[in-house]
């Protein structure tokens, strides 16, 4: 039977947030059927793909994608008919021409990125295969180690911290099971902690956490007791990674900093870098995201030049998971990490493309979720077809969060003896 299109239909449906998304459903020649649902960010970077709205301020406050859901049904549908679901690249590159724009503002990335996952779903259900068979081939065997998201603050959440995620790292459990239950336990450690001291247990947008704060560096404080309280040792079992998301807190677009929710006031990039040094000192920190402004390309590099060679140093929002920007970072010595983000570029070939180039040159390329996330699993596959090590997606609640822990439980119950799980 011919892997060929049949056809494919969109549909709005609702995030993590309630707010609406798009998911795709396609059919091939052979009788396989899949579907795909598009996640969507809260704090993004300017140069992201196009996430395209309705503005109709009638319905979900303008934040319909029924426009998106007409490209597909009415544009992208009828001219992938017949074309094989095992070309990727011809796919996806037949997307951004019937796009035709840099950033994919004419049909919008979410509705191209349903399309293009559904291809990569169909292709492997169409041959029998997991899509991480699929996508990485006989060496998918890499599972990642959760940087599960314990403690929101920024964006995230409303409350007193201005770090937006903090995230305990198991990297030294001995596989992905263990790890996992590793952070699951610190999380329930740090919520009993958290009820001890009368603080809030609500949690924010990504399943972590979201109390009100003396300060940043309580929160790793009451992190580590957590980690202790739990049988585990900081800095061996477990440790640190941060992201701060520091677009979000940035005066201007660099330069200088102000600490708004926590009131630690106003900083310099030479002052936040060296507030970094003495945290990365003090606490075991292994992974900082977005430590300054996406375009605060100097103190970027001055951040790495400064940590690099002691922690991962990971660009979002500086790069997009966009090869021109990852490349230039390269260059200048940016970071040594990219972060990937399928939605941010729009397509699963400029997505693997991304994580190529980041291992070409050295760099890690450290897999997320976004804040409105959908029960697709796909980001798991893709991960470990991939072998990128790390992944974030989000607490150890929340539904669409474990969906995906839960399918990596899956995958690496189905690879048994041939499942590798290390940091690097």
């Amino acid at each position: 039977m011919s892997s060929k299109i049949k056809d494919i239909k969109a549909m709005e449906i609702l995030d993590s947030r309630g707010n609406p998304t798009v998911r795709v459903f396609m059919d091939l020649e052979d009788g396989t059927r899949v579907r795909s649902s598009v996640p969507s960010g809260a704090s993004t970077g300017e140069y992201e793909a196009c996430e395209l709205r309705d503005g109709d301020k009638r319905r979900f406050g303008g934040k319909g994608v029924l426009d998106a859901v007409k490209n597909v049904n009415e544009i992208i549908s009828p001219a992938l008919k017949g074309a094989d679901s095992t070309e990727q690249m011809k796919i996806d590159n037949l997307l951004n021409e019937l796009d035709g724009t840099e950033n994919k503002d004419k049909l919008g990335a979410n509705a191209i990125l349903g399309v293009s996952m559904a291809a990569t779903k169909a292709a492997a259900k169409s041959h029998n295969l997991e899509v991480y068979e699929y996508l990485g081939g006989a060496e998918a065997n890499r599972l990642p180690v959760p940087c599960m998201n314990i403690l929101n603050g920024g964006e995230h959440a409303d409350n007193s911290v201005d770090i937006q995620e903090f995230m305990a790292v198991p990297f030294g459990a001995p596989s992905f099971r263990e790890g996992l239950r590793y952070v699951a336990e610190t999380f329930h450690t740090l919520k009993k902690l958290l009820k001890i001291r009368g603080l809030a247990t609500s949690v924010g947008d990504e399943g972590g956490f979201a109390p009100n704060l003396q300060s940043n560096e309580e929160a790793i404080e009451i992190i580590i007791e957590a980690i202790e309280k739990s049988g585990y040792k900081p800095g061996v079992d477990i440790s640190i990674a941060l992201d701060n998301a520091a677009t979000s807190f940035v005066v201007g677009k660099k330069g200088e900093y102000d600490m708004k929710w926590s009131g630690a006031g106003k900083k310099s990039t030479d002052e936040m870098i060296e507030m970094s040094k003495q945290w990365v000192k003090k606490y075991p920190i292994i992974l900082w995201e977005d430590p300054l402004a996406e375009e605060d390309w100097e103190g970027f590099a001055k951040f790495t030049k400064e940590l690099g060679d002691k922690i991962e140093v990971v660009g979002d929002d500086i790069f997009v998971t966009n090869t021109k920007f990852i490349q230039r970072g390269i260059k200048e010595h940016t970071a040594n990490a990219s972060l990937i983000k399928l939605n941010q570029i729009g397509t699963v070939s400029e997505t693997v493309d991304a994580v190529r180039l980041c291992y070409e040159h050295n760099w890690r390329a450290f897999v997320s979720h976004r804040s409105g996330e959908t029960c697709d699993t796909f980001l798991a596959d893709f991960t470990v077809a991939m072998g990128t090590g790390h992944l974030k997606s989000g607490s150890a609640s929340r539904s669409e969060r474990l969906a995906k822990y839960n399918r990596l439980l899956e995958i690496e119950e189905r690879l048994g003896d041939r499942a590798k799980y290390y940091w690097k």
